[in-house]
């Protein structure tokens, strides 16, 4: 059984109502006082990249979501295949090497794996 409630949201995809929910539930799981949780995640890489990126349709909630602690991540593979450089992050974004690598990480780390 597990001590600690870490949870990884991943952004994969390049719906925009996709895109969306995981942002929503991830900021819905932060403030839920039923649930004391340690660390909460979201990964964006493939066409679920635009939402991490300055001029994304959502990035004005990354930038929210990072304001409140959760940990925003962006695939580096990712970036060079759609030519986006580190500059054109919501400030807060960290740069994981590629996004499987650090899905199964998280995953070894504990974390609970949500993709809407």
């Amino acid at each position: 059984m597990l001590d600690d409630n870490k949870t990884v949201f991943h952004l994969i995809e390049g719906d925009s109502d996709e895109q969306d929910l995981a942002l929503t539930l991830a900021e819905n799981l932060a403030n839920d006082e039923s649930i004391d949780m340690d660390e909460i995640a979201v990964l964006a890489q493939a066409e679920g990249i635009d939402p991490v990126t300055t001029d994304g349709e959502h990035s004005d909630r990354v930038e929210s979501l990072v304001d409140d602690g959760i940990s925003i991540k962006a695939c580096s593979n990712t970036l060079d295949m759609f030519d986006i450089d580190n500059a054109d992050l919501v400030a807060g974004v960290e740069t994981v090497s590629s996004g499987v690598g650090e899905l199964t990480r998280l995953q070894n780390d504990g974390y609970a794996y949500i993709r809407p």
